[in-house]
């Protein structure tokens, strides 16, 4: 059975259905995009291990192709079951060695950037400091103790949790959050509006809001907003239901136990151990047009813990890279008043580079392993057909001369 087994995945007709599956997989990712966008497509397609399809009307999903990752990880076992059953130690093996290894850890390289990068944006007005950045489709639920003038406590609850668990239970608080109505994408008004429905809370704003429910968006340059009523529960009993969404940038206050708190939904924060002051933005055009020529944000780096502080420009192709976060220049304010710098934290960018120069390295490595007995071969055949004959006498390998006469021919009478 482990030798069948063995046999199947080291088997080349495995690696050429993989590519042809991956083709098909490739063509048909990229036609999808047309109607699903490109965030939506790449998550079904290629960030999945099959492919599914939903009947119309149907609440359930139907697995018809294999998705990225499973060809991926069945290439990633081919390659290794073949090296193993083919491989042959030698120095002049050494070059497909090392171009084997150098493929797998581009594969699994790949595979850890998609696990563990994540992307986030710095939107940063002229003169404005900012430790953080934020997330383009997560949200999270923030519970902010504004009791200190001087300070604030927050706590942040990631919408996923929220919504998964229909609740949450922090340690740091005194009491629980309960999501009772959530939209993963939503769409609000202050007057009723056909199709909207009234915001049903007890506390707060929401009252004065019609909400409804709207499809996910699935284009690149645009996002979901969500809205959810949350049930603050205290051990003495419910403080009410609030509304809170993303389209809301003012928070909704309460007290509790002499305390004052607020609670707002915000796109996801990832702090860092320093900041950044943006001091100018420039947004160049060709003269007499409005194509754009550059863009460029300077923004001065203060780091407390080291003492850091200097000016660094960021420009198109000339990120910031510092402390495992690289910044790039990604878009503008329409004002030109601010800019939206795109960070992205990668903790495996430097594997394609090791692959690609490992691959290199066993290229070379097996072209100069034929290429130099080739040379010395014809070099030697050269050389002995380059030498001149002997004349007289040859002595032989055991020291006897042998003479060498001309050869006479009989007369005919």
């Amino acid at each position: 059975m482990l030798k069948a087994l063995f046999k199947f995945f080291s088997s080349l007709k495995l690696t050429v259905a993989c590519l042809a599956l991956g083709c098909i997989l490739v063509f048909w990712g990229t036609l999808a995009q047309v109607h699903l966008g490109l965030f939506k497509a790449q998550n079904e397609f290629f960030r999945s291990l099959l492919v599914y399809w939903q009947p119309a009307g149907a609440s359930f999903q139907i697995p018809i192709f294999p998705g990225g990752y499973f060809i991926g990880t069945v290439l990633l076992i081919n390659l290794l079951a073949a090296h193993l059953r083919y491989y042959q130690p030698g120095k002049r093996k050494i070059g497909i060695a090392l171009i084997h290894l150098g493929v797998v850890l581009l594969l699994v390289g790949q595979m850890l950037t998609d696990f563990l990068a994540r992307e986030s944006a710095l939107h940063l007005r002229i003169g404005e400091t900012k430790n953080y950045s934020e997330a383009d489709r997560a949200y999270e639920l923030a519970v902010i103790d504004t009791t200190d003038k001087d300070s604030a406590k927050v706590v942040a609850i990631p919408g996923s949790v929220l919504v998964r668990r229909g609740g949450a239970t922090e340690p740091e608080l005194p009491f629980a959050i309960r999501a009772k109505t959530f939209y993963a994408n939503s769409e609000l008004a202050d007057t009723n509006t056909a199709g909207f429905e009234p915001v049903k809370t007890t506390v707060g704003a929401g009252s004065n809001f019609w909400w409804r429910e709207v499809p996910r968006e699935t284009a690149m340059d645009r996002v979901d907003l969500p809205s959810a009523i949350v049930e603050i529960i205290t051990p003495q009993g419910s403080l009410g239901t609030f509304l809170v969404s993303a389209m809301l940038t003012q928070p909704q206050p309460f007290t509790f136990n002499n305390r004052s708190y607020e609670l707002l939904l915000r796109p996801e924060r990832f702090y860092m151990p320093f900041s950044l002051h943006l001091i100018e933005f420039h947004h160049d055009k060709y003269p007499g047009t409005d194509i754009p020529k550059n863009f460029s944000s300077r923004v001065r780096l203060q780091n407390l813990d080291n003492g850091e502080n200097r000016e660094v420009l960021i420009y198109m192709n000339n990120p910031l890279r510092y402390q495992g976060e690289t910044f790039y220049q990604a878009s503008y304010d329409p004002d030109d008043g601010g800019s939206i710098l795109q960070v992205v934290h990668n903790p495996s960018w430097l594997t394609p580079y090791f692959s690609c120069v490992m691959v290199g390295i066993g290229l070379l490595w097996q072209f100069l392993s034929h290429l130099i007995p080739f040379l010395k071969r014809r070099m030697a055949v050269s050389g002995s057909a380059g030498v001149p004959a002997a004349s007289g006498a040859v002595r032989g390998n055991s020291g006897r001369r042998d003479a060498v006469a001309p050869r006479k021919e009989k007369k005919k009478s």
